[in-house]
């Protein structure tokens, strides 16, 4: 083992060996590493996009309902028992269980759904989702019963709504800045509320007294262990520390399996988007020149390794993407063929026609620095962003930056904290980045969340602050269709706009790293036993199916 790797293995021991067996004393206790950080901040503000714990949503705040995108996108209820979406497709109405309680005791109904809804329109920035923009009303019909009207018809709605979390009115009515608010001491809706410890290097989150589904509930308490990177991770996991992880892992199969075979295991699902991202509105003007040309963005594109990528810094497990539309094969079955025909070149690697393209659209040495400039003469000088610890897309930038460099572009690299990266991609001011746009049942999900400018500046999935208005109206009339082949000419037409333009810059299909410990809790998902996806990230609502699934193993 390489020096860092035993560093990283003893820093890990040491933190969990300090950690106080605090929620031990609780019962069946689940330890898990859903973030890397290198500090935890106590903050659980559902609506949070850069600051609050990843533990928040799903597992403190439970949504409506979870859809089950390996299954054909089926509805697994949670605190509604039901929806029905209105003949023409303008209204959709939700039905809450019975006897709803807050963690604290209070009853949970169609009033704080309806005060939810409400907030988020009058707190822009708490909308994430941007879904205000779409209903004309939220109205409460009885105790348990919320109609949502849409402003347009809207066939997908349902998967938007139940993205947004829901608090309780008792307690947010009286938050004067809800957008700063830390909620350091939440009360939600989920299965795990109750925060029994808290410090910067571990936090430990218990069961809800009041939770609607306690009989299906077997764990007593979740706890976070703060793990900085993926060696921190692996380190963890390796020694058996870690029951539920979601993290890069290289050689998986010598580095984690084998130091406990019977128990050690893992499942990658098929999962995310990866790709290259550079912000149309950056603060540097002479990077900005060159990123809103579509030929400069499909020559950097035609300089992009994908394969090199893929087999070292992902060691062989994602699926290359080399789709213009940026779809690749996790939505083959959407697939325009036009887009390949017309486009498909500059989505394949070939550093000599990236470079010709380049010195057609007269990006050139001008100055004779040895790095080519903007048409006008300009210096054109791109820093690549990536979070800090995320070693499989360090990597990935490294390997990049090597074919780029020979192109006679000026690259370099900085890894700031998470934290920072994602506010950096949130506001655009970055120049270019990786990023990773969760999987979803239909690709007209990956393509609002991408290209919407309603959520510009709220989310970091719209990093590019690409905007086009024919996309936008183009998904507006998809989810007006009843008819599939009327919908599949409409997203075949979204498809060749998105080659055309090329805003984003395919890599990969990402697998979802999953890996889990045996020895401790059964009742998970598998290859075998591909229920729902189990992956423990905070971009996937599935993983309170999974927490709801484990059962202690007898001692």
């Amino acid at each position: 083992m390489a020096r860092t790797s035993w560093i990283a293995a003893a820093s890990v021991l040491t933190l969990l060996a300090a950690a106080p067996a605090h929620a031990q004393d609780s019962g069946n206790v689940l330890t898990l590493s859903s973030e890397q950080t290198t500090t935890f901040v106590r903050n659980f503000n559902p609506f949070g996009q850069t600051s609050a714990r990843y533990t928040t949503l799903d597992f403190m705040y439970e949504p409506l309902v979870v859809f089950n995108r390996l299954n054909s996108n089926e509805p697994h209820f949670r605190l509604a028992e039901s929806f029905e979406l209105a003949d023409d497709l303008t209204s959709i109405t939700f039905i809450l269980r019975e006897g709803l309680m807050w963690s604290d005791g209070e009853p949970l109904t169609a009033d704080d759904v309806v005060f939810t809804y409400d907030y988020i329109k009058q707190f822009p920035a708490l909308d994430f989702i941007s879904v205000s923009a779409q209903l004309a009303s939220v109205e409460k019909i009885d105790d348990r019963t919320v109609r949502f009207n849409l402003n347009e018809p809207n066939s997908l709605i349902a998967n938007t709504l139940v993205g947004m979390p829901i608090v309780p009115e008792h307690i947010w009515a009286d938050i004067e800045d809800p957008v700063t608010f830390a909620n350091e001491n939440p009360v939600g809706s989920g299965p795990m509320t109750e925060i029994t410890r808290f410090t910067p290097q571990v936090y430990e989150q218990c069961a809800n007294p009041h939770y609607w589904d306690a009989d299906n509930l077997d764990v007593d308490c979740l706890r976070m262990p703060q793990l900085a990177d993926n060696p921190q991770v692996l380190a963890a996991l390796a020694d058996g520390t870690l029951d539920w992880a979601t993290s890069f892992i290289p050689d998986i199969d010598n580095t984690f399996v084998a130091k406990d075979p019977e128990h050690h295991k893992y499942w990658f699902t098929p999962s995310s988007l990866v790709s290259f991202q550079i912000s149309m509105t950056t603060p540097d003007e002479n990077n900005r020149k060159a990123f809103n040309d579509v030929d400069f963005r499909r020559a950097l594109s035609m300089l992009i390794d994908r394969q090199t990528i893929i087999d070292i810094a992902g060691y062989g497990y994602p699926l290359i993407n080399e789709d213009p539309a940026m779809l690749g094969e996790l939505y083959k079955s959407f697939a325009n063929p036009q887009v390949e025909a017309e486009f498909g070149q500059y989505g394949r690697f070939d550093l000599e026609a990236g470079m010709a393209l380049l010195d057609e659209a007269g990006y050139v040495d001008a100055d004779g620095d040895g790095f080519r400039n903007n048409p006008d003469g300009s210096p054109i000088a791109i820093d690549i962003m990536v979070p800090n610890g995320w070693t499989d897309w360090i990597d990935a930038v490294q390997i990049s930056m090597e074919s780029l460099t020979e192109a006679g572009l000026n690259v370099k690299m900085s890894t700031p904290e998470a934290a920072v990266w994602t506010s950096g991609l949130i506001s655009g001011e970055y120049s270019m980045t990786l990023n990773a746009l969760a999987s979803a049942a239909n690709p007209y999900f990956p393509y609002i969340r991408s290209f919407n400018p309603n959520d510009f500046g709220k989310s970091r999935f719209t990093a590019p602050h690409w905007e086009n208005e024919e996309v936008m109206d183009l998904l507006e009339q998809y989810t007006q269709i009843k008819d599939p082949a009327e919908a599949t000419e409409v997203m075949d037409q979204i498809q060749m706009i998105v080659a055309e333009a090329m805003p984003v810059i395919p890599v990969y299909n990402s697998p979802s790293f999953y890996q889990y410990n045996t020895s401790r809790f059964t009742g998970w998902a598998d290859a075998d036993n591909p229920k729902f996806s189990p992956v423990v990230s905070n971009a996937n609502p599935a993983r309170l199916l999974q927490l709801l699934d484990l059962e202690p193993v007898a001692q």
